[in-house]
This record gives structure tokens, sequence and C-alpha cells, in this order.
């Protein structure tokens, strides 16, 4: 009986394992393009980490916001294959590494990708502190799992899509059940409570989110994903947006806009106050990024003009989505374009006129995070809202109460170069109380501007920094009037810009040229002419009290390499203590002897004259910042 149950059990082993499919890179591919995230990680995570397989993989788990894996598929893409990447690469594993708070590998490879330095959480810290408000934040359903997001004011409801729906279905992108829309009201502590799901009319067996209504409640446009159609090599289910009208009592007449499309996606509707445009987000032709915001006139006939790109101010490279228009006008939206935390960023922008807006706000690190934060909507009266945001994992939705930040106060300026009048980026700027005393530090993004939050009624400096340039200042008063603006655009000048006798090497270092300094055969102490030479440096040391340099001395051939080595860095300290003790600070200064590693003259045999062996024997002067 034993020996047969044994073999029983070796069959059924067998049978396991010959029965299982052996996973496959084509099994891979094919349920990555058809964006079934989910299965295609699932395979890949069982295949050879080739580069290609690594890039699927961190794909598969960043575009389901699964941002540890896909910190470590991408970890292992850049470790084996960094030099071969795309650039859009390093932006995805920069935002991932954001999204597990890890900002100082995060900040590292995103100033790789933008080419100037990153350093967010500087950044976020000056944004709060500018910004008009803070944001308090409570989640809205103790269920962290239901998939709530994209809502939208309903007269005293509210209305949001919800994969609460556990019977339509899974959708292939993620695993999970299909989107409906669900109307609630929300209690005094800011809980979802009556939640409802739309009628049929409305809710289909595809993707519904984001409504918006008319302030009468009668019309309402939403998103909804059509069927898959094959684009070019791939079969997508594109977003389109459609309306309905309520007739007596029920949801009817659900049609679809003009401007909806089977070959790009059209979503997230938001309307002016008036009704009269309809803002959107859509990778239609014509985007600057991935997805941009446009704006469509409805008419009074109840025909739409052509869809308007919002332009670049608004729109990046990257995505712009979910807008939502004030009643002032001003427009909120999600960017992972604009700078900010990491991921999507909520994001205003207050309109200047029937087609402009100014320059996009980050909201503060008191409602972003480094994770997916969108769809803020707020209700200017109350100074509350909602909004959307992943940080937990899933999608959740969050009341929003508005208070004012006591710190109003700012300083904003631009930096450039004066001669050229290029941007420069990467920059660092300093707020200066009237004591002297550093209050805070920033390093400006690729616009070249910057804000420092300061009180009422007091004088500040701020000073401009970069290495190779001299520092800019400006000394100005604040007042009740609350901003004021410091243009130093035109203050910040290079060195080799003013300077005749400073010049850039092969290298594109910039050193001193200066009258060679001579030292006697064996020795290292500074002769009348050196001292000459050294009072001219120290002039122009005094007169860039920022400078700092490299004092490089240099021996002839004669001798061991190891003696000229000693030797020199005896003459070059020689130099330095001079420059000490006429009044130099010695931070500013460095020591360095190479020898006769380094000769101006290369003479055959090492059979030099006494005079090229003179010249041999000198100093240099490198400019370090």
């Amino acid at each position: 009986m034993k020996k047969l149950f044994y073999i029983l059990f070796i069959l059924g082993c067998l049978t396991s394992v010959f029965g299982q499919k052996k996973a496959t890179l084509k099994q891979g591919n094919k349920f990555y393009e058809k964006k079934e995230y989910v299965k295609a990680a699932e395979i890949y995570e069982q295949l050879k980490p080739t580069k290609d397989i690594l890039q699927k993989l961190g794909d598969s788990y960043y575009n389901n916001f699964q941002m540890t894996n896909a910190v470590r598929a991408y970890g292992q893409l850049f470790f084996s294959y960094k030099d071969s990447l795309d650039k859009e690469t390093f932006f995805r594993y920069a935002n991932a590494l954001k999204g597990i708070d890890d900002y100082n590998k995060g900040d590292a490879i995103m100033s790789e990708y933008l080419g100037f330095e990153q350093n967010t959480p500087k950044f976020m810290k000056n944004i709060t502190r500018n910004s008009a408000f803070t944001y308090k934040l409570v989640m809205m359903s103790k269920n962290k799992t239901n998939g709530d997001f994209g809502i939208s004011f309903y007269g005293d409801k509210v209305v949001f899509a919800s994969l609460r729906n556990a019977d339509g279905g899974e959708y292939g992108w993620n695993d999970r059940p299909f989107l409906d829309l669900f109307s609630a009201t929300v209690n005094n502590e800011g809980q979802l409570t009556n939640v409802e799901p739309f009628p049929e009319e409305i809710n289909s067996k595809k993707h519904e989110s984001n409504a918006v209504f008319t302030e009468d409640l009668k019309t309402m446009y939403f998103s909804r994903t059509g069927e898959r159609v094959q684009i070019g090599n791939e079969r997508i289910a594109t977003v389109k947006l459609y309306k309905a009208e309520f007739v007596d009592g029920k949801w009817t007449n659900v049609t679809m806009l003009p401007f909806s499309s089977d070959e790009y996606s059209v979503e997230h509707p938001a309307l002016s106050k008036d009704g009269k445009q309809l803002y959107f987000a859509s990778d239609m032709k014509g985007t600057i990024g991935s997805f941009d915001i446009f704006v469509v006139d409805i008419n009074e006939d109840g025909t739409y003009s052509q869809p308007r790109n919002l332009g670049e101010t608004i729109n990046t490279i990257h995505r712009e989505q979910f807008p939502f228009i004030a009643d002032d006008g001003s427009l909120y939206f999600a960017s992972d374009g604009h700078q900010g935390n990491g991921n999507l960023d909520i994001f205003m922008a207050i309109k200047l006129n029937d087609i402009d807006f100014d320059k996009p706000q980050n909201l503060g690190e008191t409602i972003n995070s480094g994770m997916d934060d969108f769809n803020l909507i707020l209700d200017y009266k109350t100074g509350k809202g909602y909004f959307s945001s992943n940080r937990t994992g899933d999608d959740n939705l969050y009341t929003v109460a508005l208070e004012e930040n006591k710190l109003l106060f700012a300083v904003e300026g631009v930096v450039r170069d004066k001669n050229s009048l290029q941007l420069l980026p990467g920059t660092t700027v300093k707020l200066y109380n009237e004591a002297g005393e550093l209050l805070e530090e920033v390093i400006v993004g690729k616009d070249g501007d910057f804000t420092f939050n300061t009180e009422p009624n007091k004088k500040y400096k701020v000073m401009a920094f970069r290495d190779f340039y001299i520092p800019a200042e400006a000394s100005f008063d604040t007042s009740v009037k609350g901003k004021v603006y410091i243009n130093l655009e035109m203050k910040i000048e290079s060195y080799s810009d003013v300077e005749k006798n400073i010049k850039k090497d092969l290298e594109g270092s910039l050193f001193i040229e200066l009258e060679n300094i001579y030292f006697d055969l064996d020795k290292s102490n500074i002769k009348p002419q050196a001292a000459q030479v050294l009072d001219g440096l120290i002039a122009l040391l005094k007169k860039y009290p920022y400078m700092e340099i490299e004092i490089g001395a240099h021996t002839d051939a004669r001798a061991s390499n190891l003696y000229n080595l000693r030797l020199s860095n005896r003459r070059a300290a020689s130099a330095l203590e001079y420059l000490v003790e006429k009044g130099i600070d010695r931070k500013r200064l460095r020591s360095i002897g190479y020898g006769e590693t380094k000769p101006l003259i290369i003479c055959p045999k090492n059979d030099c004259t006494e005079k090229e062996h003179a010249i041999n024997r000198r100093c240099t002067f490198r400019i370090l910042k």
C-alpha cells in the first residue's frame, strides 16, 4: 500500500511539473503590448534578466504604481545597461525612487536626465513656505482598497469613480474591477456616506470616471473607455468623453463628444463656472507631451469649437491631467512635468485673460507626496474641497481644508548670465537677514528663478553664487504689500568675462595668467620678484572675496621624482603662506606640488639648458570656485 502511494505521489509531481507551461518572452510581450502589466510582470520575473526584459519589467511595475518593484527592476537595468538607455527611462527611474522616498538617489538620476542639479526636499520646503495656503487632509473611506478617485461636486453631493463594483469583470492593466461612477454625501467628519452607483445608462461594462456637471445639474460630461482598436502595432482602447442629460428623473441621451476618437484619448472633463468652456486632458495630435490640457468653447447651439492646447506655460513634455476650474477662473491640474515632489503633483495657475494662464505654482508638500496626487477640486466659499492620491499604494479620496499660510511675504528673482543673458540653472541663491545671518538657500531649477519667504517691514539681502562667477547681490526692504521682486539677471558675471588675465585652459578650467614665479635650484623661499607677482594675485583675491584658488608648484627634472615632489609641495606651501601672511583667508587656498610631472618644456634625454630648467620651476594658479 505504501509503495502504491509513493508511485502515485511521484506520478502526481511529474504531472504537475510537465503540466505547467514554461514562461516565454513571447507570452510576456503579448501581455505587455496589450497593456496587461500585471500578467506581463509575472512572466518577465521568470525569465533571464536581459536589457529588454528589465526595461519592460520596470515599466510594468511603474505603470501600476508598484514603485518598490519598479526600483528593483530599474536598478538592475541601470547597473548593467545605463549608458545605452533612453532618457525617458531616467525620468521613470527617478520618479520611482521618489515614490519610495529615496530623494537622494532620485534627485541624482533626475539631475542626469535634466542636465542640472535637483534638490527636491529643499525645493518643496521653499515652495511650501511660500504657498498662500497649507492643506489639512482626511481620508474619506476606511477601506483603502476601493480604488476611489476622480471626484467632483454634484449639488450637495459628490460623484467619484471607484472599483467598488466587483461584479464588473477585471481590467487587464491592473487585474482590478472596471471603474464605475458613484454618488455620495460627505458627513461632518469628511467621510463618504450613502454611496450609490449611477444607473446602467451611465455605468456600462467599460470604465466610467471623472464626471462633471453643469450648475443646474441637468447635463453631465464623463469619461468612458471604448473598444480595443488597432493603432499601428498596438490594440488599444482609448478614453472618450460623453455627454448625458437628466430628463424626467433619469439620465438619458448619452452621446459621445465629436472630438473623441479611436486614435487618441480624451478624458478628465472640467467646466468653467459659466458652463461655456469645457477643459480636458488628451494625447491628441498637437500635444506637447504625453497628455496635455485642452479647452473647447461650448456654443449656444450645443456645438463645440476646435480643441485648443493651453500651451507651453501649462503643458510640458510629460503628463498634464485632471483639470479643475475654480470660481475665479484659476486652473488646478496635475503634472509630473513641472518641478515637484515626484510623480503627479497638484499645481495652480491664475487666469490672466480669456486664453492665457500665469506660470503654474506647486501647492507644496502639505498636499503633494512622492506618489501621484491629482484631481483637486475646491469650494472657495467654504475653504474645503477634495482630491485623489495613491500615496498608500491604492487610489483614495481625501477631504481638504484650506488653512491660511502665515508666511506670505516673498522675494522672487531670476538668475542669468550678464553677457549671454542665458538662464543659469544650478545657481545657488541665498537669503540673509539684516545681521548677515543665512536664513535660507535654494538651487534654482531649469527656469533660473527662485522664491524666498520673508517677513514684513524687515531688511534682507539676496546673493547668487555659481562656480567661476562673481557673486551677485541685492538688498531690499519688505513692506506690508507682500511680494518683492528682485531682478538679478544683469548682475551675475563670469570671472573670465571681467578679468583679462583669467583664461580657460584646454580642459575648460579657469586659471589666472600671471608672470611666472621662479625658484632657485633646490630652494622654496619666495624671491622678491615672486613676491611682486604674488602681490598682484593678492589684489585679485581681495577684489573677489569668494574666489578660491589652487596654487600648483612645479620643479625641473633634476633629482629624483620623490625629491622633486617634496620640493614642489614646499614651494606651493611657501606661496600659500605668503598669501595668508598678507591677509588672505587660508580656507580660500589650496596648495599642491606636482613635482616634475607637468613640465612646460620637455627636453630630449632630459638635457635642458639652465634657462629651460628655470622655466619649468614655476607656480600656477587655478580657480576652484
